[in-house]
């Protein structure tokens, strides 16, 4: 009796654990699911609960092509969002070398300072943040949202680098200082190699979170041609104030997850490596 109770208690944890896992991806993935279906419908068929659309059309996806530049859009966010995530990817590594490495004088309120930064909502540094774009020319143009998402995206990426380089070996910085590396030498030649997969992971954190910011963009750009994904999508309009087309926001959804679903699929192997590293020390 003991053994089967055993292995009936084993079936339903598993069972359980099945459940849970269909549950979560089911929360995760139904909503996704659900923007295809939307933006392969068109007319009264948008307001039928039908999981899979029978007359499929691709007019929304044409439709936010030919009502907008919505092409000209994406490759601004893919600009803003590259660079913001390099310029703070560059920037992070070298303080995350200094934090995790130099010893100094006042380094735990540093790196307390750069966290804090990080726990202030848009909304409070909004009016702060448009006095520096506009008193440096940059207003309606990507330098100055590449400039405004930093504030977003380098104390992030500081923090977890720094985190990621105290777990790598001291040996190996003795080793290059023996040999005479400089510092900038340590980092470049040894420590970014090792860092990969941080990097990797670091990196796409801070890309979709560039790629996915709003408030900045609505409010340092103000020419189509200037936009970024995440406006033109809310400012898509109908014939009316009461009539949004709802197919076409669905089918802008789709399209603008797309490079953060090929991006994820591309760099997988140094997520999962990232985010795992330093749970095992052996």
């Amino acid at each position: 009796m003991s053994v089967l109770r055993v292995r009936t208690t084993r079936i339903a944890a598993r069972l359980a654990f099945y459940l849970l896992l269909a549950a979560i991806l089911f929360y995760t993935v139904f909503p996704f699911y659900w923007a295809i279906v939307s933006s392969l419908k068109s007319g009264s068929a948008l307001f039928e609960a039908g999981l899979i659309p029978w007359k499929a059309t691709l007019e929304n996806y044409a439709a936010v092509f030919r009502d907008q530049p919505f092409a000209r859009t994406i490759v601004n966010s893919l600009v803003v969002a590259a660079l913001a995530t390099a310029a703070s990817l560059l920037l992070a590594a070298s303080a995350a070398y200094a934090l995790s490495r130099i010893r100094f004088r006042g380094r735990a309120a540093v790196l307390l300072a750069i966290l804090s930064v990080s726990m202030f909502p848009q909304i409070a540094v909004l009016s702060g943040m448009f006095e520096l774009v506009r008193a440096l020319g940059l207003y309606n143009s990507l330098a100055g949202l590449v400039l405004s998402y930093l504030i977003l995206t380098l104390p992030f990426t500081t923090w977890v680098l720094t985190a990621f380089m105290r777990e790598l070996p001291v040996e190996l910085e003795e080793a290059a200082i023996v040999d005479g590396a400089s510092p900038a030498r340590i980092l470049v030649g040894i420590f970014l190699p090792l860092m990969a997969p941080a990097l990797a992971a670091t990196g796409l954190l801070a890309f979709i979170l560039a790629w996915n910011e709003f408030l900045f963009a609505l409010t340092f750009t103000l020419s189509p041609e200037q936009r970024t994904v995440p406006v033109a999508i809310a400012l898509i309009s109908g014939a009316s104030a009461y009539e949004l087309p709802w197919g076409q926001v669905m089918a802008a959804s789709v399209i603008v997850t797309l490079p953060l679903i090929a991006l994820v699929l591309l760099l997988q192997r140094r997520i999962v490596a990232g985010l795992t590293a330093g749970a095992v020390k052996g």
